[in-house]
């Protein structure tokens, strides 16, 4: 995938209720409230459901997912997760 792709210009890859994996260790950047920056959020494995569709930076889609085993529900790139069969 080229960096500065728009992937706005295609629909999202994941849709609404889809079970996803997580590709590698998610961290919190700073957005995530409640927890401190560098705290892992997901584990490289780790499976939840996408629960919402957002956008950033007019370029990219973030996915919601919640991963019910952590209680959690984390925005994810495209590039972070895989679909679980």
């Amino acid at each position: 995938m080229v960096s500065d792709e728009i992937e706005l210009d295609s629909p999202p890859v994941f849709e609404m209720e889809q079970k996803v994996r997580v590709r590698k260790l998610i961290r919190n950047d700073g957005t995530f409230p409640g927890r401190e920056i560098g705290e892992a959020l997901a584990k490289k494995g780790d499976v939840g459901y996408v629960v919402g569709i957002g956008t950033y930076l007019q370029m990219y889609y973030i996915y919601a997912i919640h991963f019910v085993d952590q209680g959690v529900v984390v925005g994810c790139r495209r590039k972070e997760l895989e679909v679980v069969e």
